[in-house]
């Protein structure tokens, strides 16, 4: 029995078939495009925008609910009492971006205001060299807090808790509880108070030498965070230390220079605080380690590490402030503004979460 053999398609008849197909292009865009999404999209690529609006909308709700909240005896108040804050936010900004915490940044602040003080006062020596040798201290409390939790591998929180104690029992040890009063700081060593003069404003406002030192050292950060080597570094051990250590970074080096300068920058900040407040107390500045974190959470710094922002963090500092001021000129009490001060956390940290998870 003979098969017949079925008839050979040529190419011409392929060709004419594939004229026919759908020449669509496969399409992976996503669909949802809504007002939600867009505003998402915007704040992940603007951080900034979020502190900003809302010390915006800060300042006209106090506007409005604090009759002389507006007035220039306010504003200036705000100015300057935002300084030590947001020193302090600098330095906690940076440790933050690698992922960590310091909860002893105040207590260098203190720890090394009293050595300042002393130093200038009660030993009689130059006010420069006095404030070399506490920020030589307030480097070496840095360096202990870096090398605890670089090379002995310890979690930033609780290396950083022990700490606290330990700074927060020399300080009491060292200055026996007694505080340096003003006019002993204004007979011996008047130069510790520099920083508490300002530049006027016009009205009785001003601005103290400390917030123009303020926004040139958020200036200095603002560009090694972006534009150097080291910057880079910090970004990359907070976003993941072990993909920033296969990449050939020095994770353990940079950890423990980062922690370095948060406390430089802290036993800076005790200079400027001395000249803020006139006088050098043990039990000062007590509520500046929630302040600062509040500050950083606030401008945008993500608790995660990586992501962060200078700029944000004074913008944060000055939220902190003026919920204060605006709170007390409107009359709450004080354990209502913490209330709020603890409202303004949990609700930074959950839109991080938000951002954080829509960008994943």
């Amino acid at each position: 029995m003979s098969t017949e053999s079925a008839p050979t398609k040529t190419i011409s008849d392929y060709e004419a078939v594939l004229n026919k197909a759908d020449a669509a292009v496969a399409s992976f865009e996503q669909d949802d495009r809504t007002l939600t999404h867009r505003a998402r999209a915007v704040l992940r690529t603007n951080p900034t925008l979020i502190p900003a609006l809302v010390l915006l909308i800060a300042i006209i709700v106090f506007g409005i609910i604090a009759d002389r909240f507006l007035q220039v005896g306010a504003l200036s108040t705000i100015l300057k009492q935002v300084t030590v804050t947001g020193f302090v936010a600098l330095a906690q900004t940076l440790v933050i971006l690698t992922a960590g915490i310091d909860l002893s940044v105040g207590e260098i602040l203190v720890l090394t205001s009293l050595i300042i003080g002393n130093l200038a006062v009660n030993a009689g020596l130059p006010v420069g060299v006095a404030v070399l040798v506490g920020l030589f201290f307030a480097l070496l409390m840095g360096l202990v807090n870096g090398v605890l939790v670089a090379k002995v591998k310890l979690p930033p929180f609780i290396v950083t808790l022990g700490t606290f104690s330990i700074f927060r029992s020399l300080k009491l040890w060292y200055s026996g509880s007694e505080s340096i009063r003003n006019a002993d700081i204004v007979d011996k060593a008047p130069n510790l108070l520099w920083f508490g003069n300002g530049i006027p404003l016009g009205g009785g406002a001003s601005i103290l030498y400390g917030g123009v030192a303020l926004m040139i050292l958020a200036a200095i950060l603002w560009y090694v965070l972006n534009h150097t080597a080291w910057g880079r570094h910090v970004h990359a051990i907070g976003d993941d230390p072990d993909a920033a250590r296969l990449s050939g970074i020095n994770v353990d080096r940079t950890l423990i220079s980062v922690y370095a300068v948060a406390g430089v920058i802290c036993g800076f900040a005790a200079w400027v605080a001395i000249g803020r407040v006139g006088s050098v107390s043990p039990i000062g500045f007590e509520n500046v380690n929630l302040a600062s974190i509040t500050a950083v959470v606030i401008g945008g710094t993500s608790l995660f590490g990586g992501r962060g922002s200078i700029v944000g963090s004074v913008l944060g500092a000055f939220i902190v402030q003026v919920f204060i001021t605006g709170l007390s000129l409107a009359g709450v009490d004080d354990y209502w503004q913490m209330f709020a001060a603890g409202c303004l956390v949990i609700i930074a940290v959950a839109l991080d979460q938000s951002l954080r998870r829509a960008s994943q």
